[in-house]
């Protein structure tokens, strides 16, 4: 673990995501949005694929059109599978690579439910419930297993899967 420590630098560009956040939680989406797409030209198409997986999906959250919210998930996942977990390392509080795809399956799932398109959906809720399986035992991880499976009965897919974590069930 202090060998971990040691090797994660203070990130910059992550600290200014963070700010941007912190905007846009308070309410300033507009402004968020313009400093999110401002940082996404420092970093650039082909920059570093932590930068680009995160800042993606924040900026996905700071939409208001569900397409333009579908796209910028598809341009997180897509980085995300760029990821290694050595460049996470790299980062303070880093986390393993399949640790983030719970999330960013369960998003581009509830993009595709809001655009009417329900078999995109399952599909990429299926991946986060099986994603879900690498996931710790923390309130942000209680958090994300228990979207995917509010998703899940939102969908008709029944919820809780055959791990046994879903919401319980009413008994007769």
């Amino acid at each position: 673990m202090t060998e971990r420590q040691e090797q994660a630098v203070p990130d910059a560009v992550m600290t200014r995501i963070g700010q941007v956040v912190m905007l846009c939680h308070a309410g300033d989406r507009e402004e968020a949005r313009h400093r999110y797409l401002a940082l996404w030209a420092e970093i650039g198409e082909d920059g570093d694929p932590l930068h680009r997986c995160t800042l993606a999906h924040y900026m996905a959250d700071a939409q208001d059109d569900p397409c333009d919210e579908l796209a910028w998930d598809l341009r997180a996942l897509t980085a995300a599978e760029e990821l290694t977990d050595d460049r996470l390392i790299r980062h303070e509080g880093a986390l393993a690579v399949r640790a983030l795809y719970p999330s960013l399956h369960l998003n581009l799932a509830a993009d595709y439910v809001r655009l009417g398109r329900t078999d995109a959906a399952r599909s990429h809720l299926r991946r986060a419930r099986r994603a879900s399986a690498e996931l710790g035992e923390d309130s942000y991880s209680d958090g994300v297993r228990a979207a995917i499976s509010r998703l899940e009965l939102r969908l008709g897919e029944g919820g809780g899967g055959s791990d046994g974590w879903g919401p319980p069930r009413q008994r007769p």
